[in-house]
C-alpha cells in the first residue's frame, strides 16, 4: 500500500485491444474491472506477485458477472507497479479461454510499452 491519495493508471496497447475484445462477449465486464481500478488508484497493490520477470509485477483475479462461476473462471489481469505513483495494466484474459501468460510475452510487453512511453504513446487515466 502506498501513501499517494491517487495512483495514475496506464495500459499497454495490448491491454486496450483485449479489452475492447472481452467487451463484445462479456456484458458486464465494465463493473467487474470498476472494483479493482478503484483499488489501484488507491494505491491498494491485489493480486499475487509474479517473480523471474525482472519488474515487480502482479496478477489478480477478478469475478466475471456473466459467466457466474467465481473468481477461478474470471478474468485475470497482469500489471506492473512502474512506480509508487504509476500502475500499467499489462495484460487481460478470462481463465475459461486462457491457461496462463508466458514470462517471455510479458516481459516483451513490458518492453514496448516502456519504448512507446518514450515516444510519448501510451494512454493514461
Amino acid at each position: 500500500m502506498t501513501d499517494f491519495s491517487s495512483v495514475e493508471i496506464r495500459f499497454t496497447p495490448k491491454f486496450q485491444r483485449k479489452l475492447r475484445f472481452l467487451a463484445k462477449k462479456y456484458r458486464q465486464i465494465q463493473s467487474d474491472l470498476s472494483k479493482i481500478f478503484v483499488q489501484l488508484k488507491a494505491g491498494d497493490l491485489p493480486g499475487d506477485r509474479l517473480s523471474g520477470i525482472g519488474a515487480e509485477v502482479l496478477k489478480v483475479r477478478i469475478k466475471n458477472s456473466d459467466i457466474k462461476k467465481g473468481k477461478s473462471s474470471g478474468y485475470r489481469i497482469i500489471y506492473w507497479l512502474q512506480t509508487p505513483t504509476c500502475v500499467v495494466l499489462v495484460d487481460i484474459y478470462t481463465k475459461s479461454e486462457q491457461d496462463d501468460v508466458e514470462i517471455s510475452e510479458i516481459q516483451s510487453i513490458i518492453a514496448k510499452f516502456e519504448k512507446q512511453s518514450e515516444e510519448g504513446e501510451d494512454e493514461v487515466v
